[in-house]
């Protein structure tokens, strides 16, 4: 990989056994990479990066102006999220093991007196864990059956740059776990597209029509889960 400078703005270009030119712009801070066949010369490069300028532009416009949410210090009354749902965080005090109940606007958490804002997100992301992982066994039978493919294994993880990630020798999806404050159908997309990549690992021509031909609405879903408000630590796809 190497960067070219267009308009100020840099650029990173990887090299691919591809057909065509692809440029994205990635949130959360509109990074912009052109992946590129490997026979086209670098000119030729620079001047389709050019010729996108304003829509580069305007694109890394929308991510930055971006709402984000400040830091979660998991304090009485602050707002967090379960599948796109907003609730406030309510702190009771006791002397047993920590647990967590959802209530209709309100999440409870239960911890020992001066438990620390650290010890209160391992908690919370535990939770998060749990939840998560009660969802995704349906939702992947649903899409495996529609698809046609199986995968071997899942898992769940906290991932800073990915909200899912297919390791397509192994058979094995990785779900980011902030998916959990999603709503369920971003989940699902993101289901879909590590799916898909067991029919075709590039995300090329091909896989964009298969994700045409399974989800018709794929990029709905996926400009919905990237116009959520961002976290302050952020994640991208």
């Amino acid at each position: 990989m190497y960067t070219i400078e267009v308009g100020n703005i840099t650029i990173d270009v990887i090299r691919k056994k591809i057909k065509n030119l692809h440029l994205g712009v990635h949130p959360p801070e509109g990074r912009v990479r052109i992946a590129s066949p490997l026979w086209v010369k670098d000119d030729a490069i620079h001047m389709f990066a050019i010729s996108k300028l304003p829509w580069i532009k305007r694109q890394r416009r929308k991510f930055i102006g971006q709402e984000r949410e400040t830091e979660r210090e998991f304090l009485f009354r602050e707002s967090h999220y379960l599948w796109g749902k907003r609730y406030l965080l309510n702190i009771i005090e006791h002397e047993s093991p920590p647990k967590i109940i959802l209530n209709k606007d309100s999440i409870d958490l239960y911890v020992r007196k001066d438990t620390p804002p650290e010890r209160r997100r391992i908690i919370m992301n535990e939770w998060y864990r749990k939840e998560i992982k009660k969802v995704i066994p349906e939702l992947l039978d649903k899409w495996e059956k529609i698809i046609g493919v199986s995968a071997s294994d899942w898992r769940v993880k906290l991932m800073k740059t990915r909200w899912g990630t297919c390791n397509i020798g192994a058979k094995r999806i990785w779900f980011n776990l902030e998916l959990a404050k999603k709503p369920v159908v971003c989940l699902e997309y993101i289901i879909v597209h590590e799916l898909v990549h067991l029919l075709e690992r590039r995300h090329n021509e091909n896989f964009l029509r298969l994700m045409e031909q399974f989800m018709p609405q794929w990029r709905k879903y996926k400009e919905e889960l990237n116009r959520l408000p961002a976290s302050y630590a952020q994640w991208e796809y």
